[in-house]
């Protein structure tokens, strides 16, 4: 059988023989998922219940219910100044992934390239890369706390004419950087300059810890350039309803809504169904996971901080701590993938290395803090007994 040589060519994941590890260890803490570990709120539970009790369980309009994009509009204007017409600028899809690959196939053709923020999450660069595009990396730095500077964009811009968009994330997976409002004012200039998208990924907006994140959809005269993408997964603990949505200029939502019609069709019709529910019940189950998060977000930066051969740049966002680490054995510095072999193996805890999130990632791990406190105590006192026995 001939595979098609894009998928032979995409990247491949050391995280995957990580992985096959994992799966054979006992008494193994995980730090590794990107899911939160609350359960989703009881209210959108009856709400999916309902519906299959109701026998709602047929396909919905291609776009998504009128009812769930209502929403969604009324959640921007509310919540981003932003007007959104329901039926123009709204598409709901399986997951927020989804909708970012319906965008990279309505705007990419073969040759073109997409800037990506590196480190990023991890789904952008194959995905990019199986349209037959280029992703162009644009190195975020620990020591500027990974925030992105508008000069390294525009450097980054060779050829003006096959640059069709740039995707990031704000809060990001896998740093936890919110991005300042100033670097998205001067990021806007530059898409309105070169007539570039921003895809804008916000599937954590809910989880910031230090203020609100500013949105780029709220800046003045980037209507026809922003693609915003958001996902009930994180926000209202749902990954396995498989709900997300994006909202952008008319032209692209219906480029998409045609593409979807040869993909998933629709998102589940009871997944909409709670989607509603979520948006338009009560939020304190949303902030109640927000300040619990925090918690943990201390103790983390608090724990590691005090561990020689850690160098963390404080989260201000998301769930991940991103720190950078200096370890070495037998006189040889140790990778982020051979860093993370050796932690599971010899302290059962299971991280994820950096070098999943670009290749500027590498030199970093990822540890995720949604699990609970008393897990995430004991990986960080594994980890540091483990730290004991490497060279720093």
């Amino acid at each position: 059988m001939q595979i098609a040589e894009r998928e032979l060519l995409l990247r491949d994941s050391g995280f995957v023989r990580i992985l096959k590890l994992a799966a054979e260890s006992k008494g193994l803490i995980s730090l590794g998922p990107g899911e939160p570990d609350f359960d989703t709120p009881g209210f959108v539970r009856a709400a999916a219940k309902k519906a299959l009790d109701q026998g709602k369980t047929h396909y919905s309009a291609i776009q998504g219910m009128p009812a769930l994009r209502e929403a969604i509009a009324a959640k921007f204007k509310r919540e981003k100044h932003v007007h959104a017409d329901p039926d123009k600028n709204v598409i709901v899809t399986c997951g927020s992934n989804e909708a970012l690959f319906l965008a990279f196939m309505s705007v990419l053709d073969p040759g073109e390239e997409v800037l990506v923020p590196d480190p990023c999450f991890l789904g952008y660069l194959p995905a990019i890369e199986s349209m037959d595009a280029y992703p162009v990396s644009i190195q975020l730095k620990q020591e500027e706390r990974f925030q992105l500077i508008a000069e390294d964009v525009r450097a980054a811009i060779k050829d003006p004419k096959r640059v069709r968009a740039i995707v990031l994330s704000s809060p990001s997976n896998p740093t936890g950087t919110i991005f300042k409002k100033k670097s998205l004012e001067e990021l806007a200039d530059l898409a309105i300059e070169h007539d570039f998208l921003v895809f804008m990924d916000e599937a954590y907006e809910k989880f910031c810890y230090k203020g609100k994140p500013f949105s780029f959809a709220s800046l003045n005269g980037v209507e026809d350039h922003c693609v915003t993408f958001q996902s009930f997964s994180k926000t209202y603990a749902m990954p396995g309803f498989r709900l997300g949505y994006a909202v952008g200029p008319e032209k692209l939502i219906t480029a998409m809504s045609r593409l979807h019609t040869y993909t998933t069709l629709c998102a589940p019709t009871m997944s909409q169904i709670a989607g509603v529910a979520a948006l338009n019940g009560p939020q304190s189950c949303v902030e109640k996971m927000r300040r619990e998060y925090d918690r943990r977000r201390k103790l983390v930066v608090k724990r590691l901080g005090s561990i020689p051969g850690f160098e963390l740049a404080e989260p201000d966002g998301a769930f991940y701590a991103f720190p950078r680490i200096s370890f070495r054995k037998g006189g040889k510095p140790l990778t982020s993938t051979q860093y993370c072999e050796l932690l599971l193996k010899e302290a059962k805890v299971l991280a994820v290395p950096g070098t999943e999130f670009g290749r500027f990632g590498e030199g970093f791990i990822r540890l995720s803090y949604a699990t609970s406190l008393p897990l995430i105590e004991e990986a960080l006192d594994r980890i540091e007994k483990h730290s004991q026995k490497l060279e720093s």
